[in-house]
């Protein structure tokens, strides 16, 4: 099953990819919504081969999920790859720099099911599908908004 939108974004290609690319903002996101996300990798900087434990709670059961980046093309390209309990997704984000000051931000999230029980929850998610698809898409819109909202330049009027 696959989700894939667009946003245009009011900001450079560096600033968004600098945003995307925020894996430490990223885990304390997580961390404050009540999952445990551990790194297990030994990088020292943001690249390619990063790779991330993490445990949650959904539909009262505790999720395991082991995710690597495998595309890490500064300031272009990621490419993410989880395996979550029984679902290998894989979430492709693409940057194209429109203007000097304008990005287009292309997000695409496939999910294949690997076992019965993912593949009748991948089967109820297609039976929901509009939902989800409207969800996503406003998901990725406030996204988009809040890189706007933080590299939004301030001024000051001068009175």
């Amino acid at each position: 099953m696959k989700f894939k939108t667009r946003e245009d974004i009011e900001a450079t290609l560096e600033q968004v990819f600098e945003a995307v690319s925020d894996f430490d903002g990223m885990e304390r996101a997580a961390l404050r919504r009540g999952a445990e996300v551990t790194r297990t990798d030994t990088l020292t900087v943001p690249g390619q081969g990063m790779t991330w434990h993490a445990s949650f709670p959904f539909r009262n059961r505790t999720r395991v999920a082991d995710m690597m980046l495998k595309t890490y093309d500064a300031p272009h390209q990621l490419e993410l790859f989880s395996k979550v309990s029984g679902i290998e997704a894989t979430v492709e984000v693409e940057l194209l720099s429109l203007s000097r000051n304008r990005t287009r931000m292309s997000l695409s999230v496939d999910m294949r099911p690997k076992s019965i029980p993912a593949r009748l929850l991948i089967q109820s998610m297609k039976l929901a599908r509009a939902s989800l698809v409207k969800r996503f898409r406003k998901r990725v819109a406030d996204y988009a908004q809040s890189i706007e909202n933080r590299y939004r330049p301030t001024t000051n009027p001068i009175r």
